[in-house]
């Protein structure tokens, strides 16, 4: 302990700036301890004194704090070199920084109101799909935070979780809804299919065959539920629908070339009654501490009794780790939902269908694959990909699903962290890391394994996120991607194949 002592006056300094970096809060830390060493795990008042200065941990207590940050335990110690400076805090939005828009006057409000309506028509963009754009630019803004859903969605569920399906048609009846069960049969395989849709004041019409699927019963009548709390059950809300093929084409939305003040009411409306069914079957702390117990498996949807897309989008929203990015794809080309934390390039449009999209994505290996069959679900696949946007390599992590939607429809959900930020986070020079993951691949035509330096950074990143399919994704090798095949950086360009 005297060692400690004489060495260890920047201690607690570097354990807050460690533990901030990494978005953890005391409770969370000492959580963290108490699952690696019960005898030796600091309580929350105890990391406090310690961060403080007020108090000096023992070397066991320090050993535990160690191994959960990946480090060694003179690291903490003075005569280490100190964190390095923090990056901006902002999320990223592209390679290139950004550039002011001049003539300012252009960008009038008068102008935009002119422009829009024909820009809209140009593209074949219907006003809704307009509006669902705007929306999701707000939300990544937001970093996907947003407490007064959150506050609203805990005030209901009382923060309980999981929650069965008795739980969930209770909070239905205490909130004074009824439930209609109707038959909606799918017509043909293109068109979609109703789930719910609400009957104001306060019923919920909901298709019958949704009774044998109750992760995603729990999910529609929680997405209600919050209709009627946030909006008092005005009826002002789109049905809640399984897309099909094509079901949301341009075009399919309804005409195009302006946007009306309800094409933004409804997909407001969608997305915080969205947002609401999360936090109710999810809510944020029980949540965020059930991700670190699990490391982020999605195996343990089981637990839980959602659906995988529920998991994979709140895992964006509650993760202390703020760098995230979340995409529901369809085939051929279609984003039905999209969240982009970093401002990763979108592999295709998610308003309309591009010609040459980049087929290394893993979204688009598991949409090419044919060897599924109705009704089924494959393993998640993780992968490392180096994608060279606007000529500077960044580096991600996915972690991409297979499924079917309740059209029986198949689609790929994939979740995924920009691997940067975490780097710099423990210390790693991230962009030398990059360079040289980047620098095999493309020895290696466009893939290779992960040099053994970078790869040991990477399961740093892995123990100290508690996110296990990070570390997995070094059993395969990283490719380079790109947001269009036209502009592949490969020696062999992927759109030659």
């Amino acid at each position: 302990m005297s060692g400690l002592l004489r060495q260890g006056h920047f201690l607690g300094s570097k354990l807050r700036t460690l533990r901030k970096r990494n978005g953890l809060t005391l409770e969370e830390l000492s959580s963290r301890c108490v699952q690696l060493s019960a005898d030796h795990a600091p309580s929350v008042s105890y990391l406090s004194m310690v961060e403080t200065g007020k108090r000096m941990p023992s070397a066991e207590m320090l050993a535990v704090l160690a191994s959960v940050f990946g480090k060694e335990t003179g690291w903490f110690l003075d005569r280490t070199e100190s964190i390095a400076p923090e990056n901006s805090k902002g999320p990223r939005t592209s390679a290139a920084d950004p550039m002011p828009l001049e003539p300012a006057f252009l960008f009038s409000r008068d102008l935009l109101q002119l422009a829009l309506p024909e820009l809209l028509a140009q593209t074949g963009t219907s006003g809704r799909q307009f509006a669902r754009l705007l929306v999701r630019v707000w939300q990544e803004s937001r970093q996907n935070e947003f407490p007064d859903i959150e506050r609203a969605a805990e005030s209901v569920g009382r923060r309980r979780m999981p929650l069965s399906l008795d739980d969930v048609l209770k909070i239905v009846k205490d909130t004074g809804l009824t439930i209609r069960w109707v038959d909606e049969e799918q017509r043909k395989k293109s068109a979609p299919v109703l789930r719910a849709r609400f009957e104001a004041p306060s019923t919920i019409v909901i298709n019958k065959n949704l009774r044998s699927h109750e992760a995603r019963l729990k999910y529609t009548l929680a997405f209600f539920i919050g209709h009627r709390i946030l909006h008092n059950g005005d009826g002002v809300v789109p049905p809640h629908s399984a897309a099909g093929v094509g079901a949301e084409e341009p075009g399919a939305l309804g005409p195009v070339g302006g946007m009306a003040p309800r094409d933004v009411l409804l997909a407001w409306r969608d997305f915080e009654c969205s947002a609401f069914a999360g936090a109710l079957l999810c809510p944020k702390q029980p949540f965020r501490q059930f991700l670190v117990r699990e490391r982020h498996e999605l195996s343990a949807i089981e637990k839980l009794g959602v659906t995988e897309a529920v998991m994979m989008r709140r895992m964006t929203s509650v993760s202390p780790y703020r760098h995230w990015h979340f995409f529901d794809g369809y085939a051929p080309g279609y984003l039905r939902a999209v969240y982009r934390g970093n401002g990763i390039a979108l592999p295709w449009g998610n308003m309309s269908r591009v010609p040459d999209p980049c087929p290394n994505w893993a979204v688009f290996r598991l949409l090419r694959d044919d060897s599924s069959a109705s009704g089924q679900t494959f393993s998640p696949v993780s992968q490392i990909s180096i994608m060279r946007d606007g000529g500077t390599p960044q580096l991600y992590c996915c972690h991409s699903l297979r499924t079917q939607d309740a059209a029986d429809v198949s689609h790929v959900l994939s979740v995924g962290i920009d691997l940067a930020p975490a780097l710099d986070a423990q210390g790693f020079d991230s962009r030398r890391l990059i360079d040289l993951i980047d620098e095999q691949c493309g020895r290696g035509g466009g893939v290779s394994k992960v040099p053994a330096e970078a790869a040991e950074a990477i399961r740093t990143v892995s123990h100290v996120l508690n996110i296990a399919w990070i570390a997995r994704s070094l059993d395969s090798t990283a490719s380079i991607i790109c947001p269009r095949s036209r502009s592949c950086p490969r020696s062999t360009p992927c759109g030659s194949h």
